[in-house]
């Protein structure tokens, strides 16, 4: 029932933007009272953020099978900056509205993402350690290769940025971001940091 309320509040945020959504209307579509959903959520905010929490974890999902893929470090590592950078710029461009809370949530809610954003770099250090016996990369500080990484890909990844983006066509934000994956792969490869 849970995961049917989060979807009925997923389109009404699509539909209506999430300030004008309802936990009454929400509970009307799911054929309950409002009463029921609130021992599911505990708040309209609530059900706001399992919205956001549902579209990160879509995410997840993607990064964490290549990170989880047995391909070589670096082809890996390119594919997952690319995939998380096209990932950010597709929730603007197909779910305006559900990015939109992620954002709001990003600035106000830091709690909340702040999972998000640690199993993503959970995912950034598994590839990373793997590129480094045998190779590719040549790492002086592993902790600092990571940091540098995410660091690299805000313009693509911060919710901010990439909202401040909408202007630029899909192929520039695509160029820009290739060109970037592979300046931070010849980085970690060369040994810079």
């Amino acid at each position: 029932m849970q995961a049917r309320l989060v979807a009925i509040a997923a389109d009404h945020v699509r539909r209506f933007g999430p300030e004008r959504v309802t936990v009454v209307a929400v509970a009307r579509e799911a054929g309950m009272s409002h009463a029921n959903v609130y021992r599911f959520f505990p708040s309209k905010a609530g059900l706001i953020e399992a919205v956001v929490i549902a579209w990160t974890r879509s995410v997840e999902v993607i990064l964490g099978d290549i990170a989880n893929a047995p391909d070589p470090a670096d082809d890996k590592l390119e594919r997952f900056l690319v995939t998380w950078g096209k990932a950010e710029r597709d929730g603007l461009d197909r779910d305006p509205a559900i990015y939109g809370a992620f954002a709001d949530f990003w600035a106000e809610r830091r709690d909340a993402i702040m999972v998000h954003r640690a199993r993503l770099r959970a995912f950034l250090e598994t590839i990373v350690d793997e590129g480094l016996e045998p190779g590719p990369f040549r790492l002086r500080d592993e902790a600092r290769a990571v940091a540098f990484i995410a660091d690299a890909m805000q313009r693509f990844i911060h919710p901010a940025l990439v909202i401040e983006t909408r202007d630029l066509t899909r192929q520039q934000v695509e160029t820009r971001l290739s060109t970037m994956a592979r300046i931070i792969i010849r980085t970690l490869v060369s040994g810079g940091v």
